[in-house]
């Protein structure tokens, strides 16, 4: 209980400190369940994607990191690599062919092969890895600050943006994914999801996930909101959250 009123008052106080920003054009919105899914209950989410039609996650922690190709219909790795237990793993995205996978605080990211899920290469990575996608062209990556960083494939940094809310800062912006021409980023310890300008940084929309994991299915371990995926076949956008038994489709109802 104490966890569901935490996510409650943080996500009540970003959107407090949006509200005089909406005759600036920042529009809020209400997530609403589609369909829902079955979702490994000890995949700790970390990344989550979609490549030709095929669900990928990466999930965390020590000893138990991951990536997975799921079965959207039952939850189940089709197959899977497990990683070093050193390893903690974090954002991933495809580009250009190739698969890439940030660790938090390793400092080192890693390069597979999407198609076969074979190990291809290790980069040097200078900061913590939180979350990662792209935008056909460049890697952008979080790293639980306010900045978001564009890199190329080979982690040389292009440029930075500050993500700002009402002219403020938002830290903690945790998994990423790029839909439509902008970044929507979960924001730790929060039920909430910006969508953000990647020319500027300015969040355009506050999306309120709150209550879509209902409490008859959360237990001690049950953690945040975090997994953002759209499937480009179809448009559907896919949401679940660290170590949540499920997976959800959603659709956003615009709140005035």
């Amino acid at each position: 209980m104490m966890r569901t009123n935490r996510s409650f008052l943080l996500a009540a106080l970003i959107l407090l400190g949006a509200v005089s920003c909406q005759a600036r054009g920042v529009r809020f919105y209400k997530a609403e369940v589609v369909k829902e899914y079955p979702h490994d209950v000890s995949s700790y989410t970390q990344g989550l994607f979609f490549h030709k039609g095929k669900l990928i996650e990466t999930t965390g922690q020590y000893g138990e990191s991951t990536l997975r190709e799921i079965d959207i219909q039952s939850g189940k790795a089709l197959r899977k690599v497990d990683f070093n237990k050193k390893y903690f793993v974090e954002g991933s995205v495809v580009l250009d062919g190739k698969l890439f996978i940030l660790t938090w605080t390793n400092k080192v990211a890693f390069v597979y092969d999407p198609e076969t899920f074979s190990y291809k290469a290790t980069y040097s990575y200078p900061r913590q890895g939180w979350g990662l996608t792209t935008d056909g062209k460049s890697l952008i990556a979080s790293d639980g600050s306010s900045r978001l960083y564009f890199l190329t494939p080979e982690f040389r940094q292009e440029k930075v943006i500050d993500v700002n809310l009402n002219g403020k800062p938002i830290r903690y912006l945790n998994e990423l994914e790029w839909i439509d021409g902008r970044i929507w980023a979960n924001v730790y310890t929060t039920d909430m999801i910006l969508v953000i300008n990647p020319s500027n940084g300015d969040v355009e929309k506050c999306i309120d996930c709150s209550g879509i994991l209902p409490e008859a299915l959360r237990t001690k371990k049950t953690d945040v909101l975090n997994g953002i995926a759209i499937n480009p076949e179809d448009g559907r956008i896919y949401i679940t959250g660290k170590y949540w038994p499920r997976l959800y489709e959603i659709t956003l109802v615009e709140h005035k």
